[in-house]
C-alpha cells in the first residue's frame, strides 16, 4: 500500500529546474576572466619594471574588471551545479541574478572612484605622461572590444534559443541573461573608459589639454553610472519578487475570472526564471470548479510554470 501511494504521488511531483541555464555565457564568460587576468598581471609587472604609474593603475583597475567578471562566472558555475538540489524551492536562477546585482555594486564603486579621482585631477592637476599611458588606453581598448565579441555572442546565441518564450512572456519585461548583462556592462564600460581616454590623451599630447583627461573620467562615471542604475533596478526588482504590476498579473485574472463566475481573492506571482514563472492562487465562486479546471485555464501562458490553486465557494452566496 505504502509503494503504491509513493507511486501515485510521484505523478503530482515534477523538476524545479525552472531554468536551463547558459553554457555559451558561463564558458565565455570565464575565457574573459582569463584575458583580463593576464592582461592585469602583465600590466602590473611591467608597472614595477619600467615604474609607469598609468600601466600600474590600469593594472589594478583591471582587478577589479577580473573580481566582477569571476562573480558572473561564479553564479554561473553554483546555480549548475546546485541545480538539482532540494533546498532551493524553485530552483537557482536566482544565483545569476545575485550575481548580476553584486557585480553593479561593484561598477557603481568603480564609478564613484572614478568621480571622486576625476574632481582631485580637476582640482590639483599633475603631470601625465601622455605617450606610455596613450599605450595602456589602446591595448585595454582592444582588450575589451574581444571581451565584447565573446560575451556578445554568447547573448546573441542564448537569445534565440528563448525567441518563442520571450515572444509570450505576459509580463512586460525581457527575458534576458541579467548575468551576462552584467559581465557586458563590466566590458563595454572599460571599453568606454579606454575610447574616452584616448581622445583626452591624444588632445592632452598634441593640443596640450591636460584638463581634458579628468573631464573625460566624470563623462565615463556618468555613463556608468547610469549602466548600473538601470542594472540593479532590473535585478533587485527580481530579487524583491516585484512582480505584481505586470502583465502577467492581468493575464492570469482574464484567464481564470473569464465565466464570470470566478474571481481570484488573493494573487502571488514571481519570477523563477528569465521566461518563467509561479504562480499561488485563491479562486472564489458560486459554482466552484475542480483546481485542475482553473490550472487548465492557465494553460494559455506558457511561461507559467509551477501552480497552485485553492478554491473556495462563495459563501453566503454575496461574492464575488
Amino acid at each position: 500500500m505504502a509503494s503504491m501511494a509513493i507511486h501515485d504521488l510521484s505523478l503530482f511531483r515534477h523538476d524545479h529546474a525552472y531554468d536551463p541555464g547558459n553554457r555559451a555565457a558561463e564558458t565565455r564568460t570565464w575565457i574573459v576572466v582569463g584575458i583580463a587576468a593576464v592582461v592585469m598581471v602583465v600590466e602590473i609587472v611591467a608597472g614595477i619594471v619600467t615604474g609607469s604609474m598609468a600601466l600600474l593603475a590600469d593594472g589594478w583597475h583591471m582587478a577589479t574588471h577580473v573580481i566582477a567578471l569571476g562573480i558572473a562566472g561564479g553564479a554561473y558555475l553554483l546555480a549548475r551545479l546546485w541545480s538539482t538540489d532540494e533546498r532551493f524551492a524553485f530552483g537557482t536562477w536566482k544565483i545569476e541574478v545575485l550575481g548580476a546585482f553584486s557585480s553593479a555594486l561593484l561598477l557603481g564603486v568603480v564609478a564613484a572612484a572614478m568621480i571622486v579621482e576625476s574632481i582631485l585631477h580637476l582640482v590639483t592637476p599633475e603631470p601625465i605622461a601622455f605617450a606610455p599611458a596613450l599605450i595602456v588606453a589602446f591595448v585595454g581598448l582592444a582588450v575589451n572590444l574581444a571581451s565584447a565579441v565573446l560575451l556578445g555572442g554568447a547573448g546573441h546565441g542564448h537569445d534565440h534559443g528563448h525567441e518563442h518564450q520571450e515572444h509570450h512572456a505576459h509580463d512586460g519585461h525581457t527575458s534576458h541573461d541579467l548575468n551576462l548583462r552584467s559581465a557586458y556592462i563590466h566590458v563595454l564600460a572599460d571599453a568606454l573608459t579606454s575610447v574616452l581616454a584616448i581622445a583626452a590623451l591624444s588632445a592632452g599630447l598634441w593640443l596640450g589639454w591636460s584638463w581634458l583627461d579628468p573631464v573625460m573620467g566624470l563623462v565615463g562615471a556618468a555613463v556608468v553610472a547610469w549602466w548600473v542604475k538601470g542594472l540593479m533596478a532590473e535585478s533587485s526588482r527580481i530579487l524583491l519578487d516585484r512582480e505584481m504590476d505586470t502583465r502577467m498579473v492581468a493575464s492570469i485574472r482574464g484567464a481564470i475570472e473569464v465565466d464570470g463566475d470566478a474571481e481570484i481573492a488573493d494573487l502571488h506571482v514571481w519570477r523563477v526564471g528569465r521566461a518563467s514563472h509561479a504562480a499561488v492562487l485563491t479562486v472564489v465562486a458560486h459554482r466552484p470548479l475542480d483546481p485542475a479546471a482553473y490550472r487548465k485555464r492557465l494553460a494559455c501562458i506558457p511561461t507559467l510554470m509551477h501552480v497552485s490553486v485553492e478554491v473556495n465557494r462563495c459563501p453566503h452566496g454575496d461574492c464575488p
